[in-house]
């Protein structure tokens, strides 16, 4: 089977720039039109995602093959639409009707100053996107259009930054799509949260969700050979801190060469069905010789989602999340609350996972180590032990409400940790906003998942916009939360939602 290694780059995605307008104006007007808009465009360029500018559009067959060409190219992730002039809107139904990819209505105009003293109509023709746009407003709320509405000029820091959130969260809506992921056996037995409606996901998401038997990834493992193995340990000991009793010739060295060899039969397993995030569960290891740990933390880094206990909504986050930040600092990882520092007015979280936690959540370089697990029942695993980096972070859970997906995100803050001489796990501890008692009791009262993912590359607005191109719900903890208003949300929330899918 061909195998093909997986890419979280956004590099081979484009934007489409469209503007409309009409006959009427004439063809100078028209040419304007053109060369405004390339500008308008060109105003975009450096984003993470490519802007294409197309020709102008005049009339609703060329919108309507605009948004079918959208629709069939897989390198199309998004189309930003602006009315440069006054583009009637009835001509844009069946485009937008037709559209199947995520849009973005900027509203903005060519020049940045009126130039007051030369204003006649004909600068008034060509310049009424204020007038267009509104007629461009009207017709996406009338057709029920879920889009991102931008506002201001392109030259604007904080227009851009809003149409690069944008881009992201449509390039995770594009990798959302088109995901396979493959689950190692069942998830964790009597685990609620876990579980999940995977035809459900598939429909709303676009990920394909089944399950391969763990002696299936234990053949994948076995076939590995011994010069394969001994290249991916000189990889771990030029890159990682090792313990000395895991270094070639010591005594549990052949527990570092287990580890690698999972790696090198895990990553083959992926590559060759072309998956892009999976699950394992400790309860579910067949003959494999220890859980996965460092194999899972390296895939992690390298932009793979991953649940452990079979969560497989978890992984798809983690997925998600990787390829929305491609090119930013920091990264994605499966989190979990475990345990909390009760001091009144400095309450913090610790989180961690086993042995499942990214090593991109850190700069600094990693701890190689091998230690007892008292689950599982397998050979002592190895992992990398380290504390995720201070400063600004993300925390977002999924959870099946039965009727509905509901993402649930809590802003929070990474800070420096104490000593863990104990803890031999990758782990990090933050402040959640706006304060611990309020962030845990929304948590709590929204059902959201004790699984996450921690993104420390993207915050909150990329997620916004990744929920509304899903059409899911996703409520937010952050500075501004108090637990009344949250709670009159999810009360909104579960009348909305319901009416939303219809009768």
């Amino acid at each position: 089977m061909t195998r093909t290694p997986l890419s979280s780059s956004l590099d081979a995605y484009e934007i489409w720039f469209v503007t409309g307008s009409q006959t009427l104006y004439g063809d100078e007007t028209l040419r304007q039109v053109a060369e405004q808009s390339q500008a308008v465009a060109a105003g975009l360029d450096g984003l993470p995602v490519k802007v294409v500018w197309k020709p102008v559009l005049k009339d609703s067959d060329s919108i309507r093959r605009l948004a079918l060409e959208v629709n069939a190219r897989d390198e199309v992730i998004g189309v930003v639409a602006w009315m440069h002039t006054f583009s009637p809107a009835k001509m844009w139904i069946a485009g937008l009707d037709a559209l199947q990819k995520p849009l973005l209505h900027l509203h903005t105009q060519a020049n940045v100053e009126l130039p007051w003293a030369d204003i006649d109509f004909d600068f008034m023709n060509l310049n009424q996107a204020a007038h267009g746009d509104r007629e461009f407003g009207y017709i996406q709320t009338r057709l029920g259009v879920a889009r991102k509405t931008v506002v201001g000029h392109v030259s604007n820091p904080a227009v851009r930054q809003q149409v690069e959130d944008w881009q992201r969260a449509a390039a995770g809506w594009a990798a959302s799509r088109t995901l396979k992921l493959a689950r190692f056996g069942d998830n964790m037995r009597y685990v609620a949260v876990t579980e999940g409606d995977k035809t459900e996901a598939e429909l709303r998401f676009g990920v394909q969700v089944n399950t391969w038997g763990v002696n299936e990834l234990v053949a994948a493992v076995e076939a590995q050979t011994d010069a394969d193995v001994d290249a991916l340990v000189d990889v771990y000991l030029a890159e990682y801190d090792v313990a000395e009793e895991l270094r070639p010739g010591a005594e549990r060295h052949q527990s570092l060469r287990d580890g690698a060899a999972i790696e090198l039969g895990l990553r083959s397993f992926l590559e060759e069905g072309g998956f892009g995030a999976f699950t394992t569960s400790f309860e579910d290891l067949g003959a494999l010789k220890q859980l996965p740990g460092l194999a899972v933390q390296r895939l992690m880094a390298e932009g793979y989602g991953f649940g452990a206990e079979g969560d497989w909504k978890t992984a798809i986050l983690v997925r998600v999340a990787n390829v929305m930040g491609a090119g930013l600092p920091g990264g994605a990882s499966l989190m979990e609350d475990y345990t909390y520092d009760l001091v009144a007015g400095d309450e913090k979280i610790l989180g961690a996972h086993m042995l499942e936690v990214s090593p991109s959540l850190t700069t600094a370089k990693p701890r190689l180590e091998v230690h007892a697990l008292g689950i599982g029942g397998k050979d002592d695993p190895v992992r990398l032990v380290f504390t995720a980096d201070p400063g600004p972070a993300l925390v977002v859970a999924m959870s099946d409400m039965r009727d509905r997906f509901r993402l649930v995100a809590n802003v929070v803050e990474n800070v420096d940790a104490p000593d863990l001489p104990q803890l031999p796990v990758g782990r990090a501890v933050w402040k959640p906003a706006p304060d611990f008692a309020t962030s845990a009791a929304c948590w709590l009262t929204a059902g959201a998942a004790h699984h996450t993912v921690m993104t420390t590359a993207i915050g909150i607005e990329v997620f916004r916009d990744f929920a509304d191109i899903a059409g899911t719900e996703l409520v937010v903890i952050d500075e501004d939360t108090t637990v009344r208003g949250f709670q009159r949300e999810l009360r909104w929330n579960q009348a909305y939602y319901r009416l939303a899918q219809g009768l």
